[in-house]
């Protein structure tokens, strides 16, 4: 997209993944290691997602997209035939309250977690579990952050911290859906105080300073039955939400911005059947590209939800290297999802025995 450099020279390099269980025990992985794997770089960017954001914006106005802000899309204009019905449009609401209809070819939705074009095309669905919300925020001042990135699972949660630059760290902590009502009356004072009950957290927060809002997200337990409709194509979280545990959202979001172009390409100026088939073979290729990452959140979805699992998995991981490598190259993208779902590896991960005390591994903060 011709951004890449301005964002290397504003973000920071991940080397990989601290991962803590409820028991104490603390596992590292390596984004390049002896698995042999490379990726485009042998570190994981971390920026700011408004700088980002920004320049992805910059380079749509200037690839010739249209921009308009101060708006948002409430329903997706459809054909009036009751059967084989097509997407034509979005409704736009203004912030001066007035609404304003946008014909198009294709419709793209690409607008996240709860898609409001998913929902209106009845192509989003519910998982029955696990249902979970997150509070996300940035903080100065953390204590002893390092080039990797954490994660740290509590019996009541777990929470995510990485370094984006310029001092700030990115804090996202993740509960089950049952803390709602309670977290809604005060989310930042709810953050904060969970932070300040964990002892291997409490200090390195102590002198640290929240900068802006604490944002809230989720349910996360949402997918789309399929990721396209006579008209239109799902792309990004409004497709498949990635649980924040395996994270890289954001590859997903590039990726498939990727593959959901090749589609219109193909579908533009194409006939109606060869337009289905376009559709239908992008659907095909979000499931080649990203099902085996899928299955990895489902595995490790279950899996933070019971602290015997975790600590099981984390005492492999601390013992045993090679997994660490393995699963956090998947988590990060760097490695195929292939390497780790299979039954030796879940074996050497789960099943076969692990030292009954924790081998020595280096913290995050040390």
């Amino acid at each position: 997209m011709g951004v890449l450099r301005e964002l290397e020279s504003q973000g920071v390099w991940l080397r990989g993944m601290i991962v803590r269980a409820p028991d104490g025990t603390t596992a590292r992985g390596d984004y390049a290691a002896t698995h042999g794997f490379r990726a485009f770089r042998d570190s994981g960017l971390a920026i700011k997602r408004e700088l980002l954001d920004a320049a992805l914006i910059r380079r749509a106005r200037e690839a010739g997209a249209d921009v308009v802000e101060g708006c948002r899309v409430t329903g997706v204009i459809q054909s009036e035939r009751t059967i084989r019905r097509s997407a034509l449009g979005v409704t736009v609401l203004h912030s001066s309250g007035s609404t304003q209809e946008h014909r198009a070819a294709i419709v793209v939705g690409a607008d996240g977690l709860r898609s409001v074009v998913a929902r209106r095309l009845r192509l989003a669905r519910t998982a029955v579990w696990p249902h979970r919300i997150s509070l996300v925020a940035h903080y100065r001042g953390v204590g002893d952050v390092t080039d990797y990135g954490e994660m740290h699972v509590e019996r009541d949660g777990f929470v995510g911290i990485a370094d984006v630059g310029d001092g700030v760290t990115t804090v996202a902590a993740v509960f089950p859906r049952r803390r709602a009502r309670e977290i809604s009356g005060d989310r930042s004072g709810f953050l904060d105080r969970w932070l300040a009950s964990k002892h291997h957290l409490a200090p390195r927060f102590a002198g640290a300073r929240r900068e802006g809002p604490v944002a809230a997200v989720g349910p996360f337990a949402s997918h789309a039955r399929r990721a396209w409709y006579p008209g239109a194509l799902l792309v990004g979280d409004a497709a498949d939400f990635f649980d924040p545990f395996t994270g890289e959202g954001i590859h997903a979001a590039l990726r498939g911005g990727e593959l959901v172009a090749d589609a219109i390409q193909r579908a533009l100026g194409g006939n109606a059947a060869a337009v289905v088939e376009s559709f239908r073979e992008y659907d095909a290729a979000r499931r080649r590209e990203f099902g085996g990452k899928w299955w990895v959140e489902r595995l490790i979805g279950v899996g933070v939800a019971s602290p015997t699992i975790v600590n099981r998995a984390a005492r492999a991981l601390a013992g045993r290297k090679e997994l660490a490598d393995l699963l956090v190259g998947v988590t990060g993208d760097f490695v195929p999802a292939s390497r780790v779902l299979t039954l030796s590896y879940l074996a050497r991960l789960l099943v076969l025995p692990v030292p009954t005390s924790p081998p020595h591994a280096t913290a995050a903060w040390q």
